[in-house]
């Protein structure tokens, strides 16, 4: 029998030529956006070179490769152009549709197995709000019941209730309720009959709750999936014509961006929330500016980046003294862009005691953000070498990380133990390295 044949992937070659990319560095890219999912990948050149001669990588593995061509040619690039055969995704018929279907995977256990569903997209394209505003038509297919201010009511409770949950024992706990309430409930609310203007008004607070459970999946780690509730929240506050919440949603994609170290992407999402929202009042436009603050700081534009916070300053001194639950921003918020920008441009000392100054004025319940904030600033004490300090701020890591469910609280409990490694002959770490197997032996 003649030896199979393999019909060698043009296309293929045509984006490696498009990116300026050798093999070595196709393989590294992938790589790294399979390292953003939590997989581990081995391959090498001749991975590559395989794949050139006509052989297909595994259908997991096609989005991390389309990834990596996208963010390198900033566009989105898909299965069929990178000569592996047609995408597997498709749309769904309508908006309602597609968060059921979200909500049902968010549900599953087994979506975890499914690689392709999880993937951050940097190339990922944004919805104007022009072009979203106003479409209540796509939401209402198939009515069956009637709704009234009273299930307005309904979700926007729920979703406070959420945020609060989320603040005190995170997003392990909290994210789960949102998904089923979303599924079992709000959809239903969605389809149902009603005045035009309760229809707006449900479409709005299910818009705010759909921000609410993306914010939490980013913060578990999720990132793909965060990414697409964002998208659908971005949807629904169109079609309500709620500016406040596709604004603030834009403003949670640029943080996921800067999570995940995309600062020009950051930085340009950040600046899409804040030309989206001319008339934003002045906590808003605090709660925006903070943002590109931190975004100029991950690109080194120094003098944009002090131009925001100083914008960011005046604007919350502005403010009123109500900070809703969902997207608040305070003197806390504040002081925890002004660590990440002095962190950015290399002033360590300065985003410590900036750092310091958020723990300092952050409200007690806001247990998930004290874990997060705390696993910070114990690593940069450490990077400057005061053990101490750092062992001291880990101990009150632990006493809020012990009660919490939070993967990004994981990463942390995780950081720590690596790094007091090397500095156990000092009795504070060591006395640290006990409580941190102690602590681990409760969460197992």
């Amino acid at each position: 029998m003649a030896p199979r044949t393999r019909t060698p992937n043009t296309a293929l070659r045509t984006l490696l030529t498009e990116a300026q990319w050798t093999r070595g560095q196709l393989v590294r890219a992938v790589v790294r956006v399979g390292a953003e999912q939590g997989v581990t990948l081995t391959y090498d050149d001749s991975t590559v070179s395989y794949w050139l001669k006509g052989s297909l990588p595994g259908p997991e593995i096609r989005p991390f490769i389309c990834e990596a061509f996208s963010r390198r040619l900033r566009r989105p690039v898909t299965s069929a152009e990178a000569g592996f055969g047609s995408d597997t995704e498709s749309g769904g018929a309508d908006l309602v549709s597609d968060l059921v279907d979200l909500g049902r995977a968010d549900m599953d256990p087994s979506r975890r197995g499914v690689l392709a569903a999880g993937l951050y997209s940097a190339a990922l394209m944004v919805p104007r709000y022009t072009d979203l505003s106003g479409r209540l038509e796509a939401s209402t297919a198939g009515r069956t019941i009637r709704v009234g201010p009273g299930e307005v009511a309904t979700v926007r409770t729920m979703t406070d209730r959420i945020a609060d949950i989320l603040d005190e024992l995170g997003g392990g706990h909290a994210r789960p309720m949102a998904a089923a309430f979303l599924l079992n409930t709000v959809s239903p609310y969605l389809r149902a009959d009603g005045s035009e203007s309760v229809k707006r008004d449900m479409l709005a607070a299910a818009s705010d709750l759909v921000y609410l459970t993306g914010w939490m999946a980013m913060y578990e780690r999720e990132h793909g999936l965060g990414q697409r509730y964002y998208v659908q929240a971005l949807h629904l506050a169109g079609s309500a014509e709620d500016h406040l919440t596709y604004c603030r949603t834009l403003r949670g994609m640029a943080l996921q961006a800067s999570n995940l170290g995309h600062g020009p992407k950051a930085l340009e999402l950040a600046d899409s929330a804040a030309e989206a929202s001319p008339k934003a009042g002045p906590r808003l436009r605090a709660f925006l500016a903070g943002q590109q603050a931190h975004g100029a700081g991950m690109v080194k534009d120094r003098r944009q980046a002090f131009a925001r916070l100083a914008e960011t300053e005046t604007a919350l001194s502005k403010a009123d003294g109500r900070n809703d639950a969902v997207g608040g921003y305070d003197q806390s918020a504040y002081q925890f862009h002004v660590s990440h920008v002095l962190y950015e441009l290399g002033d360590l000392p300065g985003s410590v005691k900036a750092l310091q100054q958020s723990n300092r004025v952050r409200p007690p319940q806001e247990r998930q953000g004290r874990v997060h904030a705390n696993g910070l600033l114990a690593q940069r004490q450490l990077e400057l070498g005061h053990v101490e300090a750092a062992c001291a701020t880990w101990e009150t890591f632990l006493d809020d990380y012990a009660v919490i469910s939070s993967a990004r609280g994981d990463d942390h409990f995780h950081t720590m133990r690596l790094r007091i490694r090397p500095h156990l002959t000092n009795g504070a770490a060591r006395n640290l390295h006990q409580r941190a197997v102690e602590v681990a032996a409760l969460k197992a």
